[in-house]
């Protein structure tokens, strides 16, 4: 229950503030090219809270989160201008009355603001926090992978994707990423373990991982990053592994001979063999000691079987399993710290369009759209991480409503954007009947998009 409160009170603090500086954008520059501005609402729905301010704008606070608008004069609900409707004299503070580049700037101001947060969050961490992360060494590849047939081997470290370069293994997942559903060759740039001559190696991708709804390219590959050890934090009474003998504080060596490289790959291990017999050889105080170990079948909810022992991991910090020269830190001074947050801010805005333009064209699964719920549920967590990861979760959000709000289709900013380019081509403004078709459509498009979101969420929490 109160997982589930911190996840609804993150959704509303997380979107409150991505639609207050989103819209306070359209505010601010509305005001500076001299429109009057009527109603500033955050949110939809009934009115929780009204006041008229000083400035005479009526203030709104709804409590549907997502979303909120800025109503100026010579607009009406629809957001198409009416000309007709504003006397003479008010005109001069009519939006509809205001020059084209000046329409432009206020409509394109809301996704502004959204990078511009983007930028000053960034900013923040880099100045405040730093980067921090582990070094992109391979700690290991599997047998017959892709990696593995290119020639990468354990202790080689990856220093740049597509000759993007790579300093912790977040980047690396980062630059990934971004060939998801793509066929071609993915370059990655090695510092051979026992070399130091850099090296180029190219793995052809096919339609890469185009259908997955939580992707994980690196695993993909077969490369392995760092692994928490194979060593028994608690047993369970009445399990397999204290029928077999296994003891909190013994680590995993071998299994049927097979080295366990770490604790995930212990688990695949024992869920690949419901009620096989398992040879395994375990570490305890200092000595190696055989165990047999029969693992119980137990049936998923989708039918699945899988094998299990009743044994936890034991709790292992950061120190416990990367060396301390694959830790790594980058400290910016308040002045340093401008550059990569422009960079981070620029990289992730062509990642988002490049992700929705996949998605269009069926090169990614639709699935990997999120809704309120998955929103909820990670700015919950990220919110428990820390100051720092809460933040880097909110400038991503906030890098994808800009990006999603400048898309061409109508209702949203972009749409607005397309109408007024087209006004600028042909000197004549689009007709509001088009406008009023465009603006049903639009509605019809992104309605579809949330039901397909909620969907996803739904479908993913069961």
């Amino acid at each position: 229950m109160l997982d589930f409160l911190i996840s609804i009170i993150a959704l509303i603090v997380t979107l409150g503030i991505l639609v207050t500086i989103h819209e306070f954008g359209h505010f601010w520059v509305a005001r500076r090219c001299g429109v009057k501005v009527l109603r500033f609402s955050i949110g939809f729905g009934k009115a929780a809270k009204t006041w008229i301010g000083k400035d005479g704008v009526e203030y709104v606070i709804a409590p549907i989160p997502l979303g909120g608008y800025v109503k100026m004069l010579g607009q009406e609900d629809t957001s198409v201008p009416h000309v007709g409707d504003v006397p003479d004299s008010q005109r001069h503070l009519s939006f509809a009355y205001k020059p084209l580049w000046q329409r432009m700037a206020i409509v394109a101001a809301g996704p502004f603001a959204n990078f511009l947060l983007a930028i000053v969050v960034y900013w923040i961490i880099n100045s405040s926090y730093g980067v921090s992360g582990i070094a992109p060494v391979i700690n290991g590849v599997e047998d017959d992978s892709p990696a593995a047939r290119a020639g990468l081997q354990q202790g080689d470290e990856i220093i740049a994707v597509d000759g993007e370069q790579t300093i912790i293994w977040q980047q690396v997942t980062l630059q990934m990423l971004a060939r998801l559903g793509e066929t071609g060759d993915l370059v990655l740039s090695i510092n051979p373990h026992d070399s130091n001559r850099v090296q180029d190696v190219a793995i052809p991708l096919q339609n890469w991982l185009g259908g997955a709804t939580e992707p994980n390219p690196v695993a993909d590959l077969g490369i392995v990053q760092f692994e928490i050890p194979a060593s028994i934090g608690g047993i369970i009474e009445g399990g397999a592994a204290e029928s077999a003998g296994l003891l909190a504080g013994d680590r995993v060596l071998t299994v049927n001979g097979e080295r366990i490289r770490g604790w995930n790959h212990w688990v695949e291990v024992i869920r690949a063999a419901p009620e096989l017999s398992l040879d395994v050889i375990v570490q305890r105080d200092g000595l190696e000691t055989d165990l047999r170990i029969i693992p119980e079948a137990v049936q998923l909810e989708d039918g699945t079987v899988i094998g299990s022992i009743g044994a936890a991991v034991q709790n292992v910090t950061l120190a416990d399993i990367v060396p301390a020269e694959h830790q790594r830190e980058i400290h910016y001074t308040v002045l340093s710290a401008i550059q990569p947050a422009l960079q981070e801010t620029w990289s992730k805005s062509v990642f988002v369009l490049d992700s929705v333009k996949k998605m269009l064209v069926g090169l990614i699964s639709v699935k990997n759209i999120n809704g309120p719920i998955t929103i909820a549920q990670v700015a919950g967590e990220t919110a428990t991480y820390g100051l720092d990861v809460y933040l880097g979760f909110l400038a991503l959000l906030s890098i994808s409503l800009g990006v999603l709000n400048l898309l061409p289709i109508p209702v949203l900013d972009g749409g607005h954007l397309l109408y007024y380019m087209i006004e600028g081509i042909t000197r004549r403004p689009v007709p509001e009947k088009i406008q009023a078709w465009g603006l049903q459509l639009g509605l019809l498009l992104i309605s579809g998009i949330m039901v397909l979101a909620v969907y996803n969420d739904v479908s993913r929490l069961l």
